[in-house]
């Protein structure tokens, strides 16, 4: 990948869609990984107004401490960065104690709070977003947001443009490196952060993020399962899982056509 290309190549794309919209800059959740690092990065760069959103929920130390040492390092270097922190942790729990229904199953229960955590972290950002006539930026990449549909639908997948959704895993961490994240971020264990401990996102899938670019890849050119043995298989059935019943966050919302003899 031609890195330093491809930078400048998402940067006058976000400042051309911004002026086109009207709007006077972007508004970034970050988590302590990657794609948010590489994202708010990317944003900066423009020199629209940026605001940086930590917005921890029973958040692991590690992953709170690198998204703080991030956000801190990239307001230095760049003057039209601001940094907000917003503890969600009381909404959180305000939110829990107000259900009055659980699912059968425990593990729906746990789901459901997983992504609520997520819904409160986008309708933050939509707050601040509106507050100062920006956009929200998502943080997705190839992989999560079209291969295995990985985020929360009306969540992290609720934003206004997609800058490195184009970029499989791979390529967002050597765009990264190339922009300068810290080695720290760099290394460590992608996770969606959801769960308040340190499960990574290779744990909850069952296959690294090189693996499932390879599965995106066969899906792509149209291979069957049978095709493959030993771990090819299994990671070629993970990512189809995934993929078949994630299908619904990565198509368009279907609408009931009215035919037009019933008007």
């Amino acid at each position: 990948m031609k890195a330093e290309a491809v930078k400048n190549h998402i940067v006058q794309w976000l400042s051309d869609y911004a002026i086109k919209a009207k709007a006077k800059g972007f508004v970034v959740g970050v988590s302590g990984g990657i794609d948010s690092a590489t994202t708010s990065t990317l944003c900066a760069e423009t020199g629209l107004k940026v605001t940086l959103l930590n917005m921890p929920i029973s958040q692991a130390k590690d992953q709170l401490d690198r998204g703080l040492k991030h956000m801190n390092a990239l307001s230095e270097r760049y003057p039209n960065v601001t940094v907000l922190s917003v503890p969600l942790d009381g909404v959180f729990d305000a939110f829990k104690s107000a259900q009055t229904l659980t699912a059968p199953e425990e593990e729906l229960t746990h789901l459901a709070l997983a992504n609520s955590r997520a819904r409160l972290r986008m309708s933050t950002l939509y707050y601040v977003a509106q507050c100062t006539s920006s956009l929200v930026a998502g943080t997705g990449n190839k992989v999560e947001d079209f291969g295995v549909g990985f985020y929360t639908k009306y969540g992290d997948g609720g934003v206004d443009i997609s800058p490195i959704a184009d970029l499989t895993k791979t390529e967002v961490w050597d765009l990264g490196k190339h922009l300068g994240v810290d080695q720290e971020i760099i290394a460590a264990p992608p996770t969606d952060g959801l769960w308040g401990d340190n499960r990574s996102d290779e744990d909850q899938i069952g296959a690294t993020y090189s693996e499932l670019e390879w599965a995106m890849q066969m899906h792509q050119a149209h291979k069957s399962v049978d095709e493959f043995e030993g771990r090819e298989r299994d990671v070629y059935q993970i990512f189809l899982k995934f993929h078949n019943a994630n299908k619904h966050k990565m198509d368009p919302i279907p609408v009931c056509e009215i035919p037009e003899e019933l008007r």
